[in-house]
């Protein structure tokens, strides 16, 4: 046993931030199933599962303002899980061939943020749900899915995915089908799940699009998240930094090499487009064309 948990922290450490994500919710899902079955055979009943969930009454939220984030972690059962986990595997490795680790983690718990939010919005705002506020809970990580899947189809929209029955689709009309069907059952039994996912979408687009635009609206959430860190970090004493004068030939040679190295690296990539297209290019390649298309 203690050999199994040991693998488990090494792969944890050593997996990126999207398979780590995948861990927490998997833990998370056992943990609480444990405790299920355990009530279940005690024949206790315990509210400890219900105030994880985000409750779409608003003065049942008041006393517990954490499930607008705990509610992304829960999972209803295996199969819900599942395909959440596989879709979340899956755009998250393209996700982090565009964006940064810490984007990842902030576009996921801003995807959830929002989802709430517009589960919450919509329940108490149209009177079709009017009889069903007081009980309806929202769990799983569908909005925070929906987000990084759609924050990367608006990077890359015409970035070519092959999927089974339907062959080669483009991201962008993965993205549209995937808001259309929430669209298209968001009255139906699980309304309240079809509204967080759209809440998600927007959060992804928004996000996409300010990143465009040399914004990053999930820059408070991981100010947040790293607060503990730079609380625990010892303070040390800054030395005076000694200040270097170089030539201005120095500095001028050092220049003109790196923009020889990267202007002679915008060329291999330019030709290659040329040649094969550009959808023989990698992820990294794509970004690189990117970056350069937005120097002044």
């Amino acid at each position: 046993m203690g050999t199994i948990l040991t693998d488990l922290r090494m792969k944890f450490r050593q997996g990126n931030i999207a398979l780590r994500f995948i861990y927490i919710n998997v833990g998370v899902f056992l943990v609480t199933a444990v405790v299920h079955v355990v009530m279940l055979l005690t024949q206790t009943y315990a509210p400890l599962l219900s105030w994880l969930e985000c409750p779409a009454d608003v003065g049942r939220l008041v006393r517990q303002p954490w499930s607008v984030v705990t509610y992304m972690f829960m999972h209803a059962d295996v199969l819900h899980l599942l395909f959440n986990m596989l879709w979340l595997y899956w755009f998250g490795q393209l996700f982090l061939y565009l964006f940064s680790e810490k984007h990842f983690r902030g576009v996921y718990l801003l995807g959830g943020l929002c989802g709430a939010a517009l589960y919450i919005l919509a329940y108490n705002v149209f009177p079709y749900f009017s009889a069903s506020v007081e009980g309806a809970l929202l769990i799983g990580a569908s909005a925070s899915v929906l987000a990084i899947a759609v924050a990367t189809a608006v990077r890359e929209p015409e970035y070519r995915v092959n999927l089974l029955f339907f062959g080669s689709v483009r991201l962008k009309y993965l993205a549209l089908i995937l808001v259309v069907t929430d669209l298209l059952f968001i009255t139906s039994n699980n309304a309240g799940g079809h509204i967080a996912h759209l809440g998600g979408a927007l959060a992804g687009f928004w996000f996409a699009r300010a990143f465009q635009h040399g914004s990053d609206p999930t820059h408070w959430i991981n100010r947040l998240l790293d607060l503990p860190v730079r609380w625990s970090a010892p303070r040390r004493r800054q030395r005076p930094k000694m200040k270097v004068h170089y030539g201005k030939h120095a500095e001028d040679y050092d220049y003109n090499a790196r923009k020889r190295e990267r202007e002679e690296e915008i060329g291999q990539i330019l030709d290659k487009l040329k040649k094969s297209g550009y959808n023989s290019l990698s992820a990294e390649e794509k970004k690189k064309l990117f970056d350069e298309s937005r120097r002044p």
